[in-house]
């Protein structure tokens, strides 16, 4: 059997960097190598047109930002690549040899996911491997406050 793969999403937010850093803790306990990929998309029709070669300039820049800022792990073995396409059709097809997928979640609101559509989602629907979403951190939750029981309650 050949090494294992995980491919994952690298982009500079905080939910990349988790995914990044579970990718590699995973690839250590597992024996596996890592594929860190960047998507950069050139065409946004929201911005106003700029030269490809900075975007991909930019992209890479970013890309060894975050590789260099990874702790190593022994014996982990990390490949860095930036590819110009969709995140989500960028990922999956780099995913078509691997064992897994691993994204970070950016945590948009409900709103912002209903307009934008959701990156993890569309890979989970078009990667040919299991998709792990690592979940950015939120703000903690209030502790529930218990309700009293009382006669009337109890009786529902």
């Amino acid at each position: 059997m050949g090494t294992r793969q995980i491919v994952v999403g690298v982009d500079g937010s905080q939910g990349g960097r988790r995914a990044f850093a579970w990718a590699l803790e995973q690839a250590a306990a597992t024996g596996a190598t890592v594929q860190a990929v960047l998507a950069w998309w050139g065409d946004d029709p929201n911005t106003p047109p700029k030269d490809p070669h900075t975007d991909r300039e930019l992209a890479q820049q970013t890309l060894d930002r975050e590789v260099q800022a990874q702790p190593a792990r022994h014996g982990v073995s990390v490949a860095a690549e930036v590819v110009e396409g969709k995140a989500a059709d960028v990922l999956a097809a780099a995913a078509q040899s691997a064992d897994l997928l691993v994204l970070g979640s950016h945590g948009h609101s409900r709103v912002h996911h209903t307009i934008l559509g959701s990156v993890s989602e569309a890979c989970i629907a078009k990667a040919p491997c299991p998709v792990v979403v690592i979940p950015v951190p939120g703000a903690p939750h209030p502790a529930a406050e218990p309700v009293p029981v009382t006669s009337e309650t109890a009786s529902r």
